[in-house]
């Protein structure tokens, strides 16, 4: 009787790394929409300046806790990453919804 953990150790591996391949493309593209913002935010009147730099601040604190979910998955050994990716998931749909908000807020 042959065991096949070896190949399902090296998928887990693999789905990790694309996993976090994943994660850190949305979080790269998370950066790019603050920076538009940013760049909105510098050509808007004072009260939407003041208004966006804060949505800014929270977005800026989110895509933080993305990049730290994302170092604690990557840290991770090969059985706990997936127990990890719960967080890094609760983590993303709290960024998503803070950067859409944000983003809905300001395409006026």
């Amino acid at each position: 009787m042959r065991t096949k953990s070896k190949p399902q150790k090296e998928n887990a591996v693999n789905d990790k790394e694309l996993y976090q391949q994943k994660m850190q493309a949305r979080l790269d593209e998370w950066k790019a929409d603050v920076d538009k913002l940013k760049a909105k935010a510098s050509g808007a009147s004072a009260d939407v300046q003041l208004d966006m730099n804060q949505q800014i601040k929270v977005l800026e604190r989110n895509i933080e806790e993305g990049k730290a979910k994302l170092s604690e998955l990557a840290e991770a050994g090969e059985d706990a990453w997936e127990s990890i990716k719960d967080g890094v998931e609760s983590a993303w749909d709290s960024l998503k919804s803070a950067a859409t908000d944000a983003a809905s807020k300001f395409k006026k």
